[in-house]
C-alpha cells in the first residue's frame, strides 16, 4: 500500500508543479490588470456602488436608485449602459437588447431631501457663525426647485436641538428661518442633534406613492455645520455608529467643520461621515472654500443614478434578486456589484401610472421572440448532471 501511495505522489508531482506555475501566471496577470485599472487615465485607485432604494411601482419596469463613489467619495461621472451589468435571478441581461437604461438624478423629477444641522453655540459667535449661515444659505440656493430642506438648530432645549423648519422647498421660507438664528447656545449636543435628524429623515411622508410623482423622495442626507465638538449628548458616538450601520436605506452625513483644531471631536465627526457614505470638510478659517465645499456636496447628492430595467418575470407577488454591476472605466475588466430585491406586483390602473408605463414602454420596448440574457458556454445546463450519471 505504501509503495502505491508513493508512486501516485511521484506521478502527481509534475502536474502539481504545472498547476502552481499556472496559478502564479494567473495571479501575476490579475495583479497587472488591477494595477492597470487603478493607474489608468482616470486615476482611479478603487470605487464602489451602493443600492439604496428599489421601486417596483411601475412594474414590469423597476427603478434601482444607487450611489457610486471613488476612493475620495466623489461620484463616478458619465456612466452609461456600457458601464453597467444587470442580473436578475442570477442571469445577466444582454446590453444589446436595450432592456435597461441609466440616468443621473440631476436630470430627473424625483426629489431629494437634506437636513441642515446648525451649531448655535455662543463660542461660534463672530466670523465662524457668519460663515456657517452663509454656507447654509448657499446650500439652499444651490438645490433644485423640487428638492426639500429641513433645518435643525443645536441649542439649549431639553432635547439639545430644535426643528426650525420641517422639509420645505421654498428658499424664501428657509432663508427667513436662517436669518432669525443667533449663537446663544451653552452647549453643543451634536450627537443628539444627529440622532434627531436621522429620526426626521425616516419619518412619515418620506416619499410619494409612485416614482412618476415630482415629490417622490429618493434619498435623504444630513449636513452638519459647526465646530464638530460634542458636549454631554445623551446619545454617544458608538450609538450613532450602530444606528448608521443598521439602516436599510443609507443617510449620508456631510460635515462642514468651521472651528477648532483637528482633535478627537473632529475625528469622531469625520468617522461618522465616512461610515454613512458621506464626506468631511475641514473648513477652519478658510472661508473662501465654503462655496466649493457646498457645491461639492450638492453635486454628490445630485449625481446618484437611476437604473431602470424591464423585468420578464410574470406578476407573482414575490421578491426576486437583482444584482447591479459597474465597470469603471469602460473596458477595465474590473466590475463591482451590489445586490438588492424587487417585488413583482401589478400596479393599479391609475391614469398617471399608465401614462408613466407607456413612456417607459417606448423607451424600453418589450422583446419579441428574442433571447434576453447573455449565455455563458460554461454555465451548467439543467439535467446535465443526471445525464452524466446515466
Amino acid at each position: 500500500m505504501k509503495w502505491l501511495l508513493k508512486r501516485c505522489l511521484t506521478a502527481l508531482q509534475p502536474l502539481a508543479a504545472e498547476l502552481i506555475i499556472l496559478g502564479l501566471v494567473l495571479a501575476i496577470g490579475l495583479a497587472a490588470k488591477i494595477s492597470h485599472a487603478g493607474t489608468g487615465a482616470t486615476g482611479q485607485q478603487g470605487y464602489g456602488l451602493k443600492i439604496f432604494k428599489v421601486e417596483s411601482a411601475l412594474y414590469p419596469f423597476v427603478h434601482v436608485y444607487m450611489r457610486t463613489f471613488d476612493q475620495d467619495m466623489n461620484p463616478l461621472v458619465n456612466l452609461n449602459v456600457l458601464n453597467i451589468g444587470v442580473m436578475v435571478e442570477g442571469r445577466a441581461y444582454d446590453p444589446k437588447k436595450r432592456q435597461y437604461l441609466i440616468q443621473s438624478i440631476q436630470n430627473r423629477e424625483e426629489a431629494i431631501r437634506s437636513i441642515l444641522v446648525l451649531d448655535t453655540n455662543k463660542n461660534m459667535k463672530g466670523p465662524d457663525f457668519e460663515a456657517m449661515i452663509r454656507a447654509a444659505a448657499r446650500f439652499i440656493d444651490a438645490k433644485r426647485p423640487q428638492d426639500q430642506v429641513a433645518l435643525i438648530a443645536l441649542d439649549n432645549s431639553s432635547e439639545g436641538y430644535t426643528v426650525l423648519s420641517n422639509f420645505d422647498r421654498e428658499p424664501g421660507i428657509l432663508g427667513r428661518r436662517l436669518a432669525d438664528l443667533q449663537p446663544r447656545g451653552e452647549r453643543t449636543r451634536i450627537y443628539d442633534g444627529l440622532a434627531g435628524a436621522m429620526q426626521l429623515a425616516g419619518g412619515v411622508g418620506a416619499g410619494g406613492s409612485s416614482s412618476s410623482e415630482v415629490d417622490y423622495i429618493v434619498s435623504t442626507s444630513i449636513v452638519v455645520l459647526g465646530s464638530g465638538k460634542d458636549e454631554d449628548s445623551a446619545v454617544n458616538r458608538s450609538d450613532l455608529m450602530t444606528r448608521i450601520s443598521s439602516l436599510k436605506i443609507p443617510i449620508p452625513i456631510y460635515s462642514l467643520c468651521f472651528t477648532g483644531k483637528d482633535g478627537k471631536d473632529q475625528r469622531d465627526l469625520q468617522a461618522l461621515s465616512k461610515n454613512s457614505f458621506g464626506k468631511y470638510y475641514a473648513i477652519g478659517t478658510a472661508y473662501d472654500t465654503i462655496t466649493r465645499s457646498v457645491e461639492d456636496i450638492q453635486n454628490t447628492m445630485q449625481s446618484d443614478y437611476v437604473l431602470t430595467f424591464r423585468s420578464p418575470i410574470p406578476v407573482d407577488g414575490a421578491m426576486h434578486n437583482v444584482k447591479i454591476g459597474v465597470e469603471y472605466p469602460t473596458g477595465s475588466g474590473i466590475m463591482y456589484y451590489d445586490t438588492s430585491m424587487f417585488e413583482t406586483i401589478e400596479p393599479p390602473t391609475f391614469p398617471r401610472i399608465l401614462e408613466a408605463q407607456q413612456k417607459l414602454d417606448k423607451a424600453i420596448p418589450a422583446l419579441k421572440d428574442e433571447e434576453l440574457y447573455l449565455r455563458n458556454p460554461f454555465t451548467p445546463v439543467a439535467g446535465a448532471s443526471a445525464a452524466r450519471k446515466n
